[in-house]
């Protein structure tokens, strides 16, 4: 038998590896040496980042995960002299070409078949370390790492009002275009298509038939059939950043209740996105809810679900909690949704000095007025589709 024999493989051509953004690696500067200033005032020698979320902050956008999943194949290792990425040699060249390429970052690879938490253990080693995990015997900084993410710098607006705008319009196609009687999963991978056709990464989604939120406020997607209403709500991540948009779709005029419902959410959500203010406490702006909540006879309401989280490059960086004394900053992102009953709404906002940022403004979608303190401010409404069957009022 004659041996098989293999050319050597070709060098990668200019073509297949992305341009340097000189303002991405001028962020990059920037953030390391935020960590530069810590490790300083910590007395640490290094900081070691593992976590997902912290892989992408100091990436400015960079995914520490294999293509097409959610593993991470990628450390980072901070000094205040370097930036060093580990990983092994098979995904050396994807993040080096297409991940960091020009960020200033060195490369401590192991070939794939050694364990790679030896490479980080070794550089642990004889130094004092922080990191967002606390393995190898190194101080876990995790819950303090998310002052440094939040508030978003202006170099992540951009992306986070273009992932907006494709979050949206994936919930909203979806909304407008599936069939009465499909299943929740059938609804759900459309909306996942949609998503990934824009290079957006699918972190949450759940497609809730005929009141299944009501039951389920946290329900994903199963083998219901939707005959009568929908809520559609999708998180996407893209270069890291996280939005989420919610909607609701009948089939048929809405009955009264569903109605009642709708507009009672859409004025908690309208109340806080509007006092979600530059200097205010969450527990500031929490209060202006509850009072919602009060007002319209619910006065427990808001304890039967999370009604808003800070969001950015963690899909939770904080709790909207109400004793919360977190206080609000220009470019903190918050996804607000609310849900009353079967009633659900959803849409992520950016506070900013002259008030809120809609980063998921509606595309091609009905809309009612709330109005809070005299600004008339437009949210969504329910989407009517003609039903192929008459159910009657409840």
């Amino acid at each position: 038998m004659a041996p098989l024999t293999l050319a050597p493989a070709k060098p990668v051509s200019s073509g297949e590896i992305g341009m340097i953004d000189p303002n991405r690696a001028d962020e990059v500067d920037r953030r390391h040496q935020q960590i530069t200033e810590f490790l300083s005032s910590a007395r640490y020698d290094a900081l070691l980042l593992t976590q997902p979320h912290n892989f992408s902050w100091i990436t400015a956008g960079g995914e520490g995960t294999r293509p097409g999943s959610n593993e991470m194949v990628a450390a980072a290792f901070l000094t205040p002299d370097a930036r060093v990425i580990l990983t092994g040699s098979v995904d050396s060249g994807h993040l080096f070409d297409q991940v960091v390429n020009g960020l200033g970052f060195q490369l401590k690879e192991r070939p794939w078949h050694e364990d790679r938490g030896v490479l980080l253990e070794d550089l642990c080693r004889g130094r004092k370390v922080a990191s967002d995990s606390g393995m190898f015997v190194t101080d876990n900084f995790e819950p303090h790492l998310v002052r440094f993410r939040v508030p978003l710098s202006e170099f992540d607006w951009p992306e986070l009002r273009s992932l907006g705008r494709h979050v949206t319009h994936a919930v909203e196609a979806t909304a407008r275009t599936f069939r009465q009687g499909e299943t929740e999963a059938e609804v759900a991978g459309q909306l996942a298509h949609r998503l990934l056709k824009h290079e957006v990464t699918p972190v949450r989604l759940q497609v809730m038939a005929d009141g299944q939120g009501h039951r389920y406020r946290h329900w994903g997607f199963g083998s219901d059939r939707i005959e009568r209403t929908c809520v559609i709500s999708a998180v996407g991540r893209r270069k890291g950043l996280h939005i989420g948009a919610t909607r609701t779709v009948t089939f048929g005029q809405p009955t009264k209740t569903i109605a009642d419902t709708h507009h009672l959410a859409a004025i908690v959500q309208t109340t806080g996105m509007f006092f979600s203010q530059v200097g205010w406490t969450v527990s500031d702006t929490w209060a202006r809810v509850a009072r919602i909540y009060e007002k319209f006879g619910a006065p427990d309401g808001w304890r039967q679900a999370e009604q808003a989280e800070g969001i950015g490059y963690a899909v939770e960086e904080f709790p909207f909690v109400p004793e919360s004394r977190s206080r609000l900053r220009t470019g903190t992102p918050i996804f607000w949704h609310p849900s009353v009953r079967t009633a659900a709404m959803g849409d992520t906002i950016l506070v900013r000095d002259e008030g809120f940022e809609l980063l998921t403004p509606a595309e091609n979608w009905p809309e009612l007025t709330i109005d809070v303190k005299g600004a008339q401010i437009r949210r969504p409404s329910i989407l009517i589709r003609e039903s192929a069957t008459d159910w009657p009022d409840q």
